[in-house]
């Protein structure tokens, strides 16, 4: 596989998922890069925008297994683990897989979820296995999770703290659709649903390839202090209790990656880097009290885009 042919899949993906979902190319990309680097997403917006039919078409256009779990108070972590049963037949224990053993899992409303059940999750986004009485069990791969939250409803949640919002790679926002999309949409699920009519345009196979490649893109010194001098400015600002981490730093950098050959290129320039800032580094702030107001770790992250000098073209060639 090449940096061409990684580009062309996304391409394709894009116009696959674009069968079904209306006007969310952007985000079909952030979710295309993100099962590259190995990443998870956050999808945070009200019901009916589309998260769980985006998750459904992304495993379907790759051929990926897809559980989706419902996330309520009274889940255990065993739900989503499995456990060990007594086999009458067999005279002995026997494990039943639970739904963390696929490719892609769905945790719908996850912040319904108590902490013990959402700490649950920690091992096996961080390192692909689940740890169950002794004995530990590698994950499928590719592995990814996407999560989805309601930023409106607070009552009987539980907020994702820090350490787990810093798993996920991408914070994403649906959005509603234009009066132009709404009505795409009315006319496409009109007589039919889309999604069954869906066919697979690659497989785990190629995921795994592009996967193997694309850390190989290349990026300058000069990049690299761009990204640090982003991510080292979340610390410094009145208005951040706690900054980006360096996993935020090593996020940023991968997501950069991909994002080049999606641009056709084979080296990242600080544009690729502006475009992954948002979705990257808002989340990952920790705003103080009065600051935590819907959408202003995105407005630091645009303020801290627009300060911070942009290294000159002429080093970003270099190895």
């Amino acid at each position: 596989m090449s940096y061409q042919s990684i580009a062309v899949l996304s391409e394709q993906l894009r116009s696959n998922i674009g069968r079904v979902i209306v006007g969310k190319e952007h985000i079909a990309d952030l979710l295309f890069i993100a099962l590259i680097t190995g990443g998870h997403v956050l999808l945070e917006d009200v019901p009916g925008t589309g998260k769980t039919l985006l998750a459904k078409s992304l495993a379907k256009s790759l051929s990926l297994t897809f559980r989706r779990v419902q996330f309520t108070p009274d889940l255990m972590p065993s739900d989503l683990t499995g456990i060990h049963f007594y086999n009458q037949k067999q005279g002995d224990f026997e494990f039943r897989p639970g739904p963390l053993f696929t490719n892609m899992l769905l945790a719908d409303e996850i912040n319904r979820a108590t902490p013990r059940t959402q700490s649950s999750l920690l091992e096996c986004m961080e390192e692909r296995q689940i740890s169950l009485e002794g004995e530990t069990m590698p994950l499928s791969r590719p592995f990814m999770v996407m999560a989805t939250q309601n930023p409106v409803e607070h009552q009987g949640t539980f907020p994702l703290p820090e350490a787990q919002l810093d798993r996920f790679l991408f914070k994403v926002k649906m959005g509603y659709p234009t009066t132009d999309e709404a009505l795409q949409i009315l006319k496409r699920f009109k007589e039919e649903d889309p999604l069954e009519q869906l066919a697979p345009i690659a497989g785990a196979e190629e995921i795994a390839e592009a996967q193997q490649l694309y850390s190989s893109v290349r990026v300058s010194d000069d990049v690299l202090l761009y990204m640090l001098k982003l991510v080292e400015q979340t610390r410094s600002r009145e208005e951040v209790q706690t900054g980006v981490s360096p996993r935020g730093s090593q996020a940023l950098l991968r997501a950069s990656q991909v994002q080049a050959i999606l641009r056709g290129r084979d080296f990242v320039t600080p544009d690729d880097v502006k475009a992954m800032a948002q979705p990257v580094l808002a989340h990952r702030l920790a705003l103080r009290g009065l600051q935590r107001t819907q959408g202003s770790a995105e407005k630091i992250i645009e303020d801290i885009i627009r300060r911070t000098e942009v290294p000159a073209e002429a080093g970003l060639l270099a190895k």
